[in-house]
């Protein structure tokens, strides 16, 4: 594809496969920790969502942030490393703006987790904190979002995309 380099198709396929373990692990985190954040706005047992807290603060940070961070640089490793770029098509750019903005949100919001959680442990009763409800709903329709977009894969080149396939013609 013009001139363009790529891997050798084994180390395709393990970037790829990383690609997606690192995804769908975000993904089913971030599902997993919506449980415990509807979990926290329902329940009437103070001690439960106590524990709750702990617990999101805990799947935030041993496993959202660290497969997020992972999947952001993968996902920018395998479209460098494939025929697809990172530039040349619609879907990979919108896909890794909204991978971006999910990321960056997820580590903004990581101090209001922590925070909720240490009031959680400081407070009798904890079932007046606001939660992170509106977050984890966002972030999940974000991720499925882009999930939506790396199956479909919509068509379209962007200016870039265009230039590189005319000037390999």
């Amino acid at each position: 594809m013009g001139g363009r380099v790529t891997a050798p198709p084994r180390l395709r396929k393990l970037v790829l496969f990383t690609h997606v373990a690192t995804s769908v692990g975000w993904l089913g985190t971030v599902v997993a920790y919506l449980a415990l954040d509807v979990t926290t706005v329902v329940s009437e047992d103070e001690n439960l969502v106590g524990a709750l807290y702990a617990a999101m603060e805990i799947v935030v940070y041993a496993a959202i942030v660290p497969l997020a961070l992972a999947s952001v640089l993968v996902g920018i490793l395998n479209a460098l490393i494939t025929p697809w770029g990172l530039f040349r098509h619609y879907w990979v750019v919108v896909k890794l703006l909204l991978t971006l903005v999910a990321t960056s949100v997820l580590l903004i919001e990581t101090s209001t987790i922590s925070y909720l959680a240490r009031q959680a442990a400081a407070i009798a009763d904890p079932r007046p904190l606001p939660g992170t409800l509106p977050h984890s709903i966002g972030g999940l329709i974000v991720l499925l979002g882009v999930l939506v977009l790396s199956i479909y894969k919509p068509r379209g080149l962007t200016r870039y995309g265009w230039r590189k396939q005319r000037a390999a013609r």
